[in-house]
């Protein structure tokens, strides 16, 4: 984590982001007077007569506020702050006393009248218990449906029909300056709401980790507003001034622990795409270009000869990709997905997370100064364009690789009809008993496995131990054991 950047669950009170907007806009109109008696024709000038409409048309926030305040919920929950397995607990209570348990509070935003409500995962990551306070005050006990750390969104449900609830808008649609509601409870304080505008968009701030069983990186394209949030606003609404989410508030950058200017909310449309996988899957359905990118800048702009730094430079395709057999080739720039122009990578991201393995997509790059518009199929972790289950994806997860079929070439060399690849090594039962990059695993169980996906079925039909065989790239065969 970068120092000054934190996670937290977020508001100052309304009055004092109303009482801030008041005293503005009695300074301009206190301003506009003397300017008239002084300079009788000012007001003749159409720019100075048009920032005067523009201020008095500003939209009311009122509406807004009662639209989402009944869909924003207090989030608490139960951490086990020792266990009894834990040796510190053990030394320290003889194993005979109950856990200890810690309390944390945050926000959530209800998104259908039926019980879903989502949250930032970092409320409530490790929660033994977990309840939910609506605006009523009564509350329910939640279940978790399904978690994504990579964007930090959790999705979870109460036994509790007719909610109110507050509808989605569109993220790709908001402006920059355009005027925002941060909804939550900082410090315990219940339904606080805050305004500010959106600061920018597509904010990366390496606050997220990536997956260290599969090495998924993690998703940062926030939202920035200077919108006052505190520790307890975390997973509260970020709304639009017609009332509808926007974003889901998650971070702050601070030296204090405290809101010193700027915070952070992920995008609406990355929400919208993790609630629906995770209701309809379990599980997130990650797509992937297949390619590694980096962002433009003068140097590298001078070198490929342009101007423009916005887009994302290809470094690389991988082996059979979607970019690869999409035409898609190093020194490419891309410029827009579908029709959403793109200026960096963290917006790239953004944009490819609204899709699913199997979706095609029509992808604008930049090569030799024309512009060229290549279809282009997604494929998800396994280098196929099908949707994992999560029974697979959390077999991916305990083995903690990433796999690759095996090249042609690699295999002539080897004498080897098939196998998978171990192409990068995580945190995981594959490098507990010491498998190492590069390893190609021929057979699980004695069984060959050409394919990803035969690799992971047989393993997950295995009901005990797991003998994998297979050979390094210098030709030595190696045996490896583990239980499940």
């Amino acid at each position: 984590m970068k120092k000054g950047i934190k996670l937290f669950t977020f508001g100052l009170a309304l009055t004092l982001a109303g009482g801030v907007s008041s005293v503005g806009i009695y300074k301009y109109f206190e301003n506009t007077q003397s300017a008239t008696t002084n300079q009788g024709t000012l007001l003749d000038n159409n720019h100075f007569a048009s920032n005067k409409i523009d201020i008095i048309q500003a939209p009311s926030l009122e509406l807004a506020a009662e639209m989402s305040l009944n869909a924003v919920v207090h989030v608490k929950t139960e951490v086990l702050a020792r266990r009894p397995t834990d040796p510190l607990y053990q030394f320290l209570y003889g194993g005979q006393q109950q856990p200890q348990l810690a309390h944390s509070s945050g926000s959530g935003v209800i998104i259908s009248d039926d019980g879903y409500i989502v949250t930032n995962n970092h409320v409530i990551d490790n929660a033994e218990k977990i309840s939910i306070t609506l605006n009523n005050n009564k509350t329910y006990k939640a279940e978790v449906i399904g978690t994504d750390p990579n964007t930090d969104l959790a999705l979870l449900k109460i036994a509790k029909e007719d909610l109110p609830y507050i509808n989605y808008g569109n993220s790709n649609n908001i402006k920059v300056g355009e005027w925002v509601l941060a909804v939550g409870n900082p410090f315990n304080l219940t339904s606080t709401v805050t305004a500010g505008i959106v600061s920018a968009k597509g904010r990366d701030i390496n606050i997220l980790r990536n997956d260290p069983y599969s090495g998924i990186s993690a998703i940062e394209s926030f939202i920035q507003t200077d919108a006052a949030v505190n520790p307890g606003n975390s997973g509260g609404a970020l709304v639009s001034a017609t009332g509808e989410l926007v974003g889901i508030n998650s971070a702050i950058k601070s030296n204090t622990g405290s809101y010193t200017g700027y915070s952070f909310a992920i995008p609406v449309n990355i929400v919208k795409k993790v609630v629906k996988d995770l209701k309809e899957f379990g599980t997130v359905q990650r797509a992937f270009i297949g390619v590694s990118i980096s962002n433009l800048d003068d140097a590298l702009a001078a070198d490929i000869g342009t101007d423009d730094l916005n887009g994302v430079y290809i470094n690389g395709t991988t082996e059979n990709g979607s970019a690869a057999k999409a035409g898609i080739k190093p020194g490419d720039v891309i410029k827009k997905v579908g029709n959403k122009s793109i200026k960096n990578v963290a917006e790239l991201q953004e944009q490819i997370s609204q899709f699913r393995p199997g979706d095609k997509v029509t992808i604008a790059v930049n090569r030799d100064n024309k512009e060229l518009k290549l279809p282009i199929v997604l494929k998800n972790l396994n280098g196929n364009e099908k949707i994992v289950s999560n029974e697979s994806n959390t077999t991916l997860k305990q083995l903690g690789a990433k796999f690759a079929e095996a090249s042609a070439k690699e295999l002539k060399q080897l004498k080897l009809n098939g196998g998978i690849k171990v192409d990068e090594i995580y945190n995981g039962k594959l490098r507990s008993v010491g498998i190492r990059k590069g390893f190609i695993i021929t057979k699980i169980n004695h069984k060959r496995v050409n394919t990803i996906s035969e690799l992971i079925s047989t393993i997950e039909k295995v009901k005990g131990g797991i003998l994998i065989e297979g050979v390094y790239e210098n030709g030595k065969k190696e045996f490896y054991g583990f239980g499940v």
